[in-house]
């Protein structure tokens, strides 16, 4: 489950995170209101509240929402007015989005603060070591997703404890690596172990503050912010589990939570399916260096059958943008042969035409490969990540 920018930011300023001052608008009028209340002169930040990233990028379908993306800086009174009424009501289309994009029922107004840095800070769950790790990297006017596919060098991974704060020693190493004068040691500090400590308090399965900015006093702001939480455990967060914006779902991601999946869209080709976040985004970083994108992601983490495995293939084969299936699976709690028994139970209901890949890791993979082998069905085994993917991108080529 996601929440929008305004709530994920709430939430880190309880953990000490300084966030910039601001309120949320449903209407151009309430937006020039909290405008007021902020700064009697401004500048202002005016944010479309939708649940993706890179709407600074991103687009309107609409002619009256003008060309400026979905964040923009404000420096009077009138603007806010003005540009709240292009905004709300409009459709947002980022890379994240798809095409469709997604419509602005509200805006979110702060303040401006001018800094002097910013760096990426984010934490993900890496399933493949069963660790929380903290991912830093200097974008400027980089994104992280293009970083990650170009220059990966430039980001710093580390593993961060379960059960204890941060290390000294890695927060240093963070302060050396962003090139951070040490005057910023304590925000920085505070910043990353309230990040962990949130992200373990909520079982959450991502953080990200992009970006974090530096002011001139070298105390660090989340200037934007996102969460995403374990559909699994918001039974213990009934104060989170009221936050979740099913107006920002489509047809396919409800019904993808009705079996307690992830499912999120992108505007690549290539439908893929893991049971984790962590490898989503390795199968995405490893298409995207291959010149490919994802057209969605399925995460079938949790307590599965096979199914509501195969509903969630169905579910894949659904998205019109699809043009090859890629299947990522991890075994371990999640047991390979009932991924495969439902790739088989799907594609025998609903047919199979475009090119599956699977790769299977972990617990059952051999009587995984058996039951796909016996389907005699047109579904293509490889026995590594980046192998699966150059099979998928060379079967969709073929098919061309």
């Amino acid at each position: 489950m996601n929440i929008h920018e305004y709530q994920a930011k709430k939430i880190l300023n309880r953990y000490g995170i300084t966030i910039p001052k601001g309120g949320i608008a449903y209407t151009p009028n309430e937006a020039k209101r909290v405008a007021s209340k902020i700064s009697f002169r401004g500048p202002w930040m005016l944010k479309a509240q939708i649940q993706s990233g890179a709407r600074n990028r991103g687009y309107f379908l609409e002619e009256k929402a003008g060309k400026k993306g979905g964040i923009r800086q404000i420096k009077s009174r009138r603007e806010i007015v003005r540009n709240a009424e292009q905004m709300l009501g409009a459709t947002l289309v980022t890379l994240q989005t798809g095409p469709k994009g997604k419509q602005v029922s509200r805006i979110y107004v702060e303040a401006f603060n001018k800094v002097k840095k910013i760096f990426y800070a984010g934490l993900v769950v890496d399933r493949m070591k069963s660790a929380v790790t903290l991912l830093i990297a200097e974008t400027k006017d980089q994104d992280i997703s293009d970083i990650a596919v170009s220059t990966p060098e430039q980001i710093l991974k580390i593993e961060l404890p379960l059960n204890d704060g941060v290390e000294p020693k890695q927060i240093q190493q963070v302060l050396e690596f962003v090139g951070l004068s040490p005057r910023s040691a304590k925000s920085l500090e505070t910043l990353i172990n309230g990040m962990h400590q949130a992200f373990l308090d909520y079982d959450a399965t991502m953080i990200e503050i992009n970006p974090v900015g530096v002011l001139a006093n070298g105390a660090l702001i989340a200037l934007d912010a996102k969460i995403s939480f374990d559909d699994n455990a918001l039974y213990r967060h009934k104060d989170i589990k009221v936050l979740q914006d099913d107006y920002e779902a489509d047809d396919r991601e409800l019904q993808a939570a009705k079996y307690k999946f992830g499912y999120s869209e992108f505007d690549g080709s290539i439908g893929c399916i893991v049971n984790g976040d962590g490898l989503a985004m390795a199968v995405m970083d490893v298409l995207r260096a291959k010149g490919y994108g994802a057209a969605c992601y399925l995460n079938v983490k949790g307590g599965v059958d096979k199914d509501k495995i195969a509903s969630g293939i169905k579910i894949i084969m659904t998205n019109p943008r699809v043009e090859g299936i890629l299947i990522n699976i991890l075994g371990g709690f999640l047991r390979c042969n009932l991924v495969a028994e439902g790739i088989v139970a799907a594609a025998s209901e609903v047919g199979l035409n475009v090119p599956l890949v699977v790769h299977f890791e972990g617990t059952n993979k051999d009587d995984a490969k058996d039951i796909l082998i016996h389907s005699k069905l047109p579904i293509i085994i490889a026995d590594e990540m980046d192998e699966a993917a150059d099979k998928l991108i060379k079967a969709i080529e073929e098919s061309d």
